[in-house]
């Protein structure tokens, strides 16, 4: 008796599984968009204070714009004014004030190697440690 009310109540569990509709997956934006419109969002984080000495000026900021980025990206950018917050090491919290470039880029070698030699050039410019970067597919639009 109790064998058969398992399997009784197994293909009743079977049977209402195969009435759920499955949840539809959700695409990335990049996965709808027709070829000629996908492209990359990149996004670098720039650091203003340097380890040592005076922040970075708002005239050294807009000379790396000018002369470093808009000729690599002539199509254009967008900045933000941004803080960036951390926990040292020593367990401190660290602040600092930061820019976000965002760029929209085709995903090919030559806005890779455009991107990190301005990563290179600010890092060495500047003295930093580092310049995040983050990458996401986009569909873009005009």
């Amino acid at each position: 008796m109790t064998f058969h009310k398992v399997t009784m109540a197994g293909l009743l569990a079977l049977t209402l599984a195969g009435c759920v509709q499955p949840v539809p997956q959700a695409q990335a934006p990049a996965a709808l968009c027709q070829a000629d419109n996908a492209m990359t969002q990149t996004t670098l984080y720039f650091g203003l204070s340097r380890p040592a000495g005076a922040d970075i000026t708002a005239t050294e900021w807009q000379h790396f714009i000018d002369s470093d980025v808009t000729p690599r990206f002539r199509d254009g950018l967008t900045v933000f004014d941004a803080k960036g917050q951390w926990l040292g090491n020593d367990g401190k919290l660290a602040r600092e004030q930061s820019k976000a470039l965002m760029l929209i880029h085709g995903k090919d070698k030559e806005s890779e190697s455009k991107i990190e030699t301005l990563r290179g050039i600010y890092k060495s410019r500047f003295k930093q440690d580092s310049v995040m970067r983050v990458d996401l597919p986009v569909c873009v639009q005009f």
